[in-house]
């Protein structure tokens, strides 16, 4: 059995998340005290407590969702895990990228939460309100969606910015080149073209600014060769050297996530197993649908933590 430990992205977040596991586990408890720590504010109370609408809060939901993931982790590390001896690879979707590297030794939590903390800012910073946008585009080929983008431009920026797998694309970019490019999906077929409710076009050109930001972000903190390697969003390559794991999480901020082939690389390389560690089960749904013969388990109550280490011992 070769197992894959992926951490969830933005989307996943919910009131209340992780808090069966800060009760049950001391070292749970105490990644969300040292979340708090780094940033100077309770948003363990957020993440706990509420309410929704600031907790969705690009802001807030990158740092808390890593949160919750390194709860979870920390919570079967306490129960014997080594992640170097069962684990190897792991992987995250887009802010979980940077739980899985948390996890992997890459980075401190701290410094997981800060640059969390300063991502979420420097996206949400990047555009102003109302000029950019998202689009969910289900049963349509990504062909046929990057032909609707490329038309639907007009010359302004519009591409995809998530391959979830299971028929499901995101594009990001301009407003108007976005709903052109949606309604285009539509005519091409798509069984649906959402306009998505999100505070800024994620992983498009439009973001370079927040890039910018993250790699002097990234440039001063202290970074280390994880433990197992990171299968990088922007290349779907495993990567194991300090330099390059930073400048991908740079070319991330503007560039797609990967991840239905991050869920085929898996496959292909001998991942036979896959744990979604930390708050929902997004990521478990989405690898069901991209390949039916990895079995997928979600980490993210004591029960499930019970499971994990039942199964991997």
């Amino acid at each position: 059995m070769s197992v894959a430990f992926t951490f969830p992205g933005q989307g996943s977040q919910a009131v209340g998340m992780g808090k069966q596991l800060a009760d049950s586990f001391p070292e749970a408890r105490r990644v969300f005290e040292e979340v708090d720590e780094a940033l100077g504010e309770k948003l363990s109370a957020l993440i706990w407590e509420g309410p929704e609408e600031t907790l969705t809060l690009t802001a807030n939901a990158q740092p808390a969702l890593m949160a919750v993931s390194l709860a979870a982790f920390r919570a079967l590390e306490s129960r014997g895990l080594s992640l170097k001896d069962k684990v190897a690879y792991v992987a995250g979707h887009s802010l979980g990228e940077y739980s899985a590297l948390a996890a992997a030794g890459f980075v401190s939590i701290s410094d997981a939460a800060r640059l969390l903390r300063i991502r979420g800012n420097a996206m949400q910073e990047a555009v102003p309100s109302g000029k950019g946008a998202m689009a969910a585009i289900i049963g349509l080929e990504q062909p046929d969606v990057e032909a609707a983008c490329k038309e639907g431009a007009e010359g302004a920026v519009c591409q995809i910015a998530n391959d979830n797998g299971g028929g499901q694309l995101v594009i990001s970019g301009e407003k108007a080149a976005v709903e052109r490019a949606a309604k285009l999906c539509s005519e091409k077929g798509a069984k649906r073209a959402l306009m998505l409710q999100v505070s800024a076009p994620f992983h498009s050109a439009l973001m370079a600014p927040a890039a910018e930001r993250m790699r002097a972000a990234l440039s001063e903190v202290q970074r280390n060769t994880p433990v197992v390697p990171v299968v990088a969003n922007v290349t779907v390559a495993p990567l194991t050297d300090p330099d390059e794991i930073a400048a991908r999480l740079v070319e991330q901020v503007t560039g797609r996530v990967r991840w239905r082939e991050t869920v085929e690389w898996f496959g292909a390389n001998g991942v036979t197993t896959l744990y979604e560690i930390g708050a929902g089960k997004v990521l478990s749904g989405l690898a069901r649908r991209i390949d039916r013969d990895i079995v997928v388990s979600a980490v993210n109550t004591p029960a499930d933590v019970d499971a994990a280490i039942a199964s991997l011992s």
